[in-house]
């Protein structure tokens, strides 16, 4: 059977038939109108503003919250930043806390928000008397959104000026440098200021160093930062700071230094200068009594400088230990006379140069060796140019502008120069630790990281030689008073004449000792240095070798039990033999 498609063939008649009907029905109106379309409208727009006013509160009671630090309301940036100025524990090479930050109160003002100005100058002159009242009543009045009124306040002003309840005075934490030790360590640690920002020595130091880069990217503001170790050790630098303030009442002196060296590395292991200030009073060190005398002062060091001299002329090799020279009568230079204080009259071997300290022995090695050599060697020590060292007080040596016959004659005894302190024990440490010159540092350094920054300076022999000599002075010389029983300790001693109105006083002197210990194979240099000292009894010289010699040993013996340096039992006699058939 044949079935076609058309049998399955949809019909659409309905579809066409409907549209039709639908197309025939009349238009009805639209139910939407134009006052509705309106209030639509306005109705959008009170939404939008709502809750752009409601975003708006919210964001600025975000702005307010984070504004707000440790309870306070701080209005100002000024406020702010003042407690970002966290520092990091300064600690001595043992551990011992140097320098640390505590915290205190400051107050503050926001003179717009005081309702009553009078009242309020008036209450807070009863807490602070120091504030002039009229002047703060002024300040206080104004429309200014905040004001300092005192930074650092004591626990009990803080109590006192709460219980007031002064509408738009508050307080800011900050934090404040302490320094438990006091003046112990004053010139090495320096001082910050009120916003506790180092501004002179190791603090100074340690901001150059980043912490104030850390600071201004908001970095660094509370503890937590890794402790500063310096090389000094509290103890050494309490028996040197104890024993200066005991020489210069003895003596009645106007200002003493001490420094002990490591000789290996050049580390500073204790250093005072006095009169020294309390960091705790920055005020103090605004003194000018108070000057770091061991880096910033500059001084002709008398006859230590002889340690120098006579080591250059050894390692030239155009003078030996056995040569004399004759010191029969004084040296005629350029219209000068040049005598020695407690002259032989007769010719002096090296050795007995070096022990009597003569000038005019002195002063003829210098003319053996000439100018250039003078200037090459005193160059190499590092006593014509500025020492750096962390501390950034350094003073710059005073040296002659024409560097002439006379020149190189005082200059070889002392005179016509000026140099640090620690410059000097510097340069003497080299001529004592077998020829190396290595840059002194107030931070932990190994012996191998001073070797890379050593230079040899002498031979290995000159070192040899010039600890025979220092060794011998202390036996027979002038530094018989710095002997210490069980310690073999060698020096030099300098009695500098200081000029007064262009002139040297024969009354006014500087007196110094360069010392080294043990001296067969020292680790530690010693230089002591008194200014105007007076005898200690009437009748008695005031010289190095009668207060800066025993001054020396009085700090030795108190500073090598705790350095490790064992004592050695040995009869000084027989000590003394064995160091002139050395020499000889």
């Amino acid at each position: 059977m044949s079935v076609t498609t058309e049998a399955f063939k949809p019909d659409n008649s309905w579809r066409e038939s409907s549209w039709r009907h639908l197309a025939s029905r009349p238009r009805q109106p639209s139910i939407t109108r134009a006052g509705d379309n309106e209030r639509l409208r306005w109705r959008v727009v009170f939404a939008m503003a709502a809750f752009g006013v409601l975003y708006a509160v919210l964001a600025g009671r975000l702005v307010h919250l984070g504004l707000a630090a440790n309870g306070d309301d701080m209005r100002t940036a000024g406020a702010a930043s003042a407690v970002a100025a966290a520092r990091p524990d300064i600690v001595d090479e043992n551990g011992e806390i140097l320098a640390t930050d505590i915290k205190t109160a400051s107050l503050y003002a926001e003179p717009r928000r005081i309702v009553d100005a009078d009242e309020a100058a008036e209450q807070l002159s009863l807490v602070f008397p120091e504030f002039d009242r009229d002047r703060l009543r002024r300040d206080l009045a104004t429309n200014a959104g905040f004001l300092w009124l005192k930074r650092e306040i004591t626990p009990d002003q803080r109590r006192r000026v709460h219980e007031l309840g002064l509408p738009g005075i508050g307080f800011v934490s900050e934090n404040r440098r302490f320094y438990p030790g006091g003046p112990t360590v004053s010139h090495i640690l320096g001082a910050v200021n009120v916003d506790n920002q180092g501004i002179a020595g190791m603090e100074k130091y340690i901001d150059d160093s980043g912490l104030a880069d850390l600071h201004q990217a908001g970095f660094a503001t509370e503890h937590g930062l890794e402790p500063v170790k310096l090389s000094i050790d509290l103890r050494v630098q309490h028996a040197v700071r104890s024993e200066l303030e005991t020489a210069m009442g003895k003596y009645t002196a106007k200002a003493a230094i001490g420094i002990v060296l490591d000789v290996k590395t050049g580390e500073v292991v204790g250093m005072s200068s006095l009169p020294d200030f309390d960091p705790n009073i920055p005020a103090q060190a605004l003194d000018k009594d108070r000057l770091n005398r061991a880096t910033v002062g500059v001084y002709e060091m008398g006859s230590t400088f002889k340690t120098f001299t006579t080591a250059m002329a050894l390692d030239s090799g155009l003078v030996h230990l056995n040569d004399t020279f004759d010191a029969s009568k004084p040296l005629r230079i350029s219209g000068f006379t040049i005598h020695d204080f407690h002259g032989k009259h007769r010719a002096l071997s090296v050795p007995e140069i070096f022990i009597y300290s003569s000038n005019i022995g002195t002063a003829k090695m210098a003319l053996e060796c000439g100018i250039p050599m003078q200037q090459e060697f005193l160059g190499k020590l590092g006593l014509l140019d500025e020492l750096r060292t962390e501390l950034p007080e350094a003073g710059a040596p005073l040296k002659p502008r024409e560097w002439t016959k006379l020149s190189s004659v005082t200059i070889s005894f002392g005179h016509g120069i000026s140099v640090s302190p620690l410059q000097t024990a510097a340069a003497g440490a080299a001529l004592m630790n077998g020829g190396y010159y290595i840059p002194p540092t107030f931070l932990p350094r190994d012996e191998r990281t001073a070797a890379e920054l050593s230079r040899r300076v002498v031979k290995p022999e000159t070192s040899a030689d010039m600890r025979k000599l220092m060794r011998l002075n202390v036996l027979k010389g002038s530094g018989r008073r710095a002997a210490v029983p069980g310690y073999r300790v060698g020096g030099k001693t300098g009695t500098a004449e200081k000029v007064v109105n262009g002139k040297y006083a024969n009354d006014k002197r500087r007196n110094a000792f360069l010392s080294a210990f043990p001296i067969d194979d020292p680790r530690y240099l010693v230089l002591v240095v008194i200014d105007e000292p007076n005898p200690e009894k009437p009748g008695l010289p005031a010289t190095a070798g009668m207060n800066a010699a025993p001054t020396t040993a009085a700090i030795i013996r108190r500073i090598a039990p705790m350095l490790g340096i064992k004592p050695l039992l040995t009869d000084p006699e027989e000590d003394l033999a064995t160091t002139i058939a050395a020499i000889e």
